[in-house]
């Protein structure tokens, strides 16, 4: 789930697990509720019913012949030697993150250019995080590092014990490859990060206790630390409100590193800020809309990125569009410069990300789902835009950029043809670089786009990729894979563990363009939140009918997958649509909607979904919640739900909330929680691989062994 933002009810309710709560509070409390308990993500009742569900789940697939080969298959690709390592480019060179089985917890590694150019570049390790973890005794995950600019020698590098999103950050200078003896380190673990202001401060936004941090488990206060001066000693410069999802101070600063001003935003729900500028010694709220961003810095102009149409200053910026200022003229008036438009999206076009040389402005977007990147430089006053020569009908992104070059990667992607990095310095078309292998058997496998009709009679794309010899007599494995939310997309790519484990095996693969996703711009997205989310679930639903009315498949050999909110997803499909489909699997989902403001770091997506605790917004969600859904005397598809006791996102409660249900009414399922992983499952590819083997053991037992339906 991208972005952070929520709606929060203030220091009067206890953040977390209110199981307190009753019915009254128009929340299922213990009375309501049998399997509450299981909300302890730690309690040693938990983990002992994770335990046996563990190992109950392993005693069954474990056994299964397949289960050791795909295990190998998916590790070999995990581990493998020559995939693409994708880098980011520094000043003193290209950095990667590296994990294989050598090196399980990952090293950061650096290299130069030219080598890099070659077949086996020479790296230079800058930190082994498996040392580091054996050394201090902990499950160390590395999250990144946030640099000094321009020349990113000094870093605070992000650590999570176990896999979850609250880290601890330490001060590390990439020169010495050493943590800074007597630097900056913030060791209590917590949600919220930092910025350099210069080399001796630090802007940071973290929990600082005595009620800094929202219901939704985020910062609404930053702090100015100054080197050498405790962090509880720290000048706060910004405060939200505690009602805030997030809210924090940032800073505007160009390519080279200078600082040109300081940003502040409260997040007032997950996709909505109040946006403001320190202007003459004061916060200026600045007139924008709350669906809409501050960017970057191109060419002396300051970016701002709109979700929805923005009327100003006798003019109509349309929704999804790339407005800029003057960065000067801003700097002395920040509502009243000038704005002028950079680049608004044609018909079922959207921006898709990009970067910043340090002549240029890249920007990667969808066109009807196929990808292009425009060059945009801003030339004698007027803005131009170019297409930057890449492959036709690909996914395609920016990769990394430098900020003292014009030096650029860009990557190119499809469902059967394996990933290629391309480079260009600025000048001429960009060149091949790297490619990946190829992980899986391509030949006689084929792409091909359809559309659905969903139930209010909107046209829902979606692609097949078949594997060789299917024939549309609809006898055929089928695994369809969603999302459908938070404006993010899902777009072809080379998705070489689906291709190995499942296309080379006979399954045919769907991938499905919901709305709720960000396919078609900021539109699509708000067509299915709040009180129209039923529309994401109809439109999957939709999809899994049209596949088989074409023949594609049938509801006995018809799976279906997702994560997070795609977990939301599936369990709305199979409580809904029990008849539709024979496999679900159900990965680190949202489940019980009922209470999920309650739960992990839920409350943060009450302006996807709404608010439970508010009556009208309680009967969208009580129309479609999952756990509630499922009920005595209905055949579901046993399921396959899984989670991760570390992950303090979804968290595990929903999964296994679901899985406790569905045993306690007699019906068929599966459960696993990886123990160690966070959010994404699995700190190491030896567990990655695990989880891979189990869920495509459950699907060619639930859809290639038992056929019946096929044929």
């Amino acid at each position: 789930m991208k972005r952070v933002s929520t709606l929060a009810m203030g220091a009067a309710m206890a953040f977390g697990m209110n199981t307190q709560a009753t019915a009254q509070d128009g929340v299922p409390g213990p009375d309501e509720d049998p399997y509450i308990w299981l909300e302890e993500a730690r309690s040693d009742e938990a983990l002992d019913w994770v335990r046996a569900e563990n190992n109950r789940t392993m005693a069954h697939m474990a056994q299964d012949p397949r289960f050791d080969e795909l295990t190998a298959e998916a590790l070999a690709i995990l581990d493998a030697e020559d995939r693409i390592p994708y880098v980011s480019i520094r000043k003193d060179g290209l950095y990667n993150f590296w994990q294989d089985k050598e090196n399980p917890k990952g090293v950061l590694r650096r290299t130069t250019l030219e080598s890099y150019k070659t077949d086996d570049p020479e790296w230079e390790t800058v930190l082994d995080v498996d040392a580091l973890a054996a050394v201090e005794s902990k499950e160390w995950v590395y999250k990144g590092s946030t640099c000094l600019p321009p020349d990113q020698r000094l870093c605070m590098i992000a650590l999570s014990d176990g896999g979850e999103d609250a880290t601890i950050l330490r001060e590390f200078d990439m020169t010495t490859k050493q943590f800074v003896e007597g630097g900056f380190v913030i060791e209590e673990k917590s949600q919220g990060g930092v910025q350099w202001l210069d080399e001796d401060t630090l802007l940071v936004g973290r929990d600082f206790g005595g009620g800094t941090i929202t219901e939704s488990e985020y910062p609404f206060t930053t702090r100015l630390w100054k080197r050498g001066t405790p962090l509880s000693e720290a000048e706060e410069i910004f405060r939200g409100e505690a009602s805030d999802v997030w809210a924090g101070a940032g800073l505007i600063r160009d390519n080279k590193g200078v600082v040109h001003g300081r940003t502040a935003f409260r997040a007032i729900s997950f996709h909505e800020s109040i946006n403001y500028i320190w202007h003459e010694g004061e916060w200026v709220e600045l007139d924008m809309p709350k669906k809409a961003s501050i960017g970057g810095i191109i060419d002396g102009q300051l970016t701002f990125s709109t979700d929805v149409d923005w009327e100003t200053q006798g003019q109509v910026f349309p929704a999804d569009a790339l407005v800029a200022v003057d960065l000067e003229e801003f700097k002395r008036d920040p509502n009243g410069a000038k704005k002028t438009l950079v680049w608004a999206p044609a018909e079922r076009q959207t921006k898709q990300g990009g970067g910043v040389t340090a002549n240029s402005a890249y920007m990667a977007i969808l066109d009807n789902v196929v990808g292009k990147v425009l060059k945009i430089d801003f030339e004698d006053g007027e803005w131009v835009t170019t297409e930057v020569n890449l492959p036709d009908n690909a996914t395609l992104g920016v990769q990394a950029t430098s900020s003292e070059t014009d030096e650029i990667m860009f990557t190119s992607t499809d469902f059967l043809s394996p990933s290629t990095l391309w480079y260009s310095n600025g000048s001429g078309d960009p060149q091949v670089l790297k490619t990946s292998p190829e992980y899986f058997d391509a030949t006689g496998m084929e792409v091909e786009q359809f559309e659905a009709t969903s139930k209010d009679g909107a046209k829902v794309p979606y692609f097949l990729v078949k594997p060789k010899g299917m024939e549309m007599d609809g006898k055929n494995p089928a695994l369809l894979y969603g999302y459908g939310g938070f404006q993010i997309s899902q777009l072809p790519s080379y998705r070489a563990l689906t291709g190995k484990m499942w296309l080379e095996k006979g399954g045919a693969f769907i991938l499905a363009n919901l709305r709720g996703g960000g396919e078609f711009g900021p539109g699509w997205h708000q067509m299915a939140i709040r009180e129209n989310k039923q529309r994401t679930w109809d439109d999957f639903i939709a999809v899994g009918e049209d596949a088989v009315k074409r023949g594609i498949t049938n509801p006995g050999q018809l799976g279906i997958q997702g994560g997070s909110q795609g977990g939301l997803l599936v369990g709305t499909a199979f409580t809904q649509r029990p008849d539709l489909f024979d496999a679900a699997i159900v990965a680190i989902p949202l489940f019980d909607m009922l209470r999920y403001h309650l739960i992990g770091r839920g409350a943060s997506w009450i302006g996807e979904y709404g608010d439970p605790r508010i009556p009208e917004q309680r009967e969208w969600i009580e129309g479609y919640s999952p756990y509630q859904k499922i009920v005595d005397g209905v055949d579901y598809p046993a399921p396959f739900l899984w989670a991760s006791t570390a992950d303090d996102r979804t968290h595990p409660a929903h999964a296994r909330k679901g899985a406790a249900k569905l045993k306690g009414l007699g019906q068929d399922y599966w459960y696993y929680e990886d123990m160690t992983g966070g959010h994404s499952g699995g700190v190491d590819n030896e567990q990655r691989a695990k989880l891979q083997a189990l869920q495509m053991v459950y699907l060619m037992q639930r859809l290639m062994d038992d056929n019946e339906a096929g044929e």
